[in-house]
């Protein structure tokens, strides 16, 4: 009981307090080099978005004549024929 009222007495006492320990200074963030290629979002025949960085080419096919295609994409696809 003794300890149970010293520890209310000590918490009680005005400017007593644990103090956190000090934190040590964060490094300054490093700035993130910008790459030079820049892509853009299209949408593909399937429905889906895809990012590419490459121009976008026009392709002859045998059976529907031409497509427009999307090159050097993100993914699996190097390639990605585009809805029109």
């Amino acid at each position: 009981m003794k300890i149970a009222a010293t520890l209310a007495l000590f918490f009680s006492i005005p400017g007593i307090h644990f103090a956190p320990a000090p934190r040590s200074p964060e490094p300054a963030a490093k700035p993130v080099a910008q790459s030079t290629a820049r892509g853009v979002w299209y949408l593909a025949e399937s429905g889906h978005a895809v990012y590419c960085f490459g121009p976008v080419v026009t392709m002859p096919d045998v059976q529907n004549g031409l497509h427009h295609v999307a090159t050097f994409c993100r993914g699996d696809h190097p390639m990605v024929q585009l809805k029109d």
